[in-house]
């Protein structure tokens, strides 16, 4: 039976004493202590629901809310659908509602706080995985499916790229959609302020830790020169509709200067 954290939706094989991923300083472990449930049963208790965030990207979000909250996004392209971030919940609903859609060629996870299910949806869908080599120490249980790739750039299908900007973990990933005048996907690697004017960078969200100015230079250094007009985070709503590109070097330099 698959065993899922409740505080980050990780899954394990058999119910761990302890939940790694949360022991880490970049999680928590609640105050009442670490809790448990099973993927079977959480299929039963919850659903995903479904936003379609442009012509060929939809978001999937599991409600009630669970774990972290984090949302998955699909991004259909002519050469195959890519699933970009992972969440726990998935039910019958979404199996048959991805199929209709033409299934799935690749799944990417920006970072292991999102690799949750990763192993059923890519057994589910015949799909590989593709996660930075940097971060395979947080891999909780094994995959024929999954592919560690190195470097900073990986092209998984036409026009489709993963850059490692590291930061939040030292794997961290971003999806570059080079369709029309650009499109990224973040993850929390970049965190979307409640504005959607600005976003942030951290190395523990939940603990307010944050990265220091020379590795968020690194991370905006190597988003240098790449066009993205539209940028989409982790959680529903974190959007930036126009000038992402441009926000995100902005941002970058305000927090380098409040370090400073």
């Amino acid at each position: 039976m698959i065993t899922l954290c409740k505080t980050c939706g990780t899954a394990y094989d058999e119910q761990p004493e302890n939940c790694p991923i949360c022991d880490d300083d970049r999680q928590f472990v609640p105050v009442t202590g670490q809790t448990w449930t099973d993927f079977d049963s959480l299929t039963t208790t919850h659903t995903n629901k479904w936003q379609q965030l442009e012509p060929q990207l939809f978001s999937i979000k599991t409600v009630p809310a669970f774990a972290i909250n984090q949302r998955a996004l699909l991004l259909r392209t002519p050469q195959g659908n890519v699933l970009w971030d992972c969440i726990a919940n998935l039910d019958p609903a979404t199996r048959a509602l991805v199929d209709a859609l033409g299934g799935i060629s690749a799944i990417a996870i920006s970072h292991p706080h999102y690799y949750t299910t990763m192993q059923e949806w890519a057994a589910a869908f015949n799909a590989p995985i593709y996660l930075h080599a940097s971060d395979r120490q947080w891999v909780m249980r094994d995959s024929p499916a999954i592919r560690f790739w190195e470097e900073d750039a990986l092209e998984i299908m036409p026009l489709v790229t993963l850059l490692r900007l590291g930061g939040h973990f030292a794997g961290g990933t971003v999806l570059h959609w080079q369709s029309g005048d650009g499109v990224l996907l973040a993850g929390d690697i970049l965190q979307v302020t409640p504005g959607k004017d600005a976003v942030s960078f951290m190395w523990s969200y939940p603990n307010m830790l944050p990265l220091p100015a020379r590795t968020v230079e690194s991370v905006i250094g190597r988003l240098t020169g790449k066009t993205y007009q539209r940028l989409y985070g982790a959680f529903e709503g974190q959007n930036i509709p126009a000038n992402a590109d441009e926000i995100v070097q902005r941002s970058g330099q305000k927090y380098i200067a409040c370090l400073r």
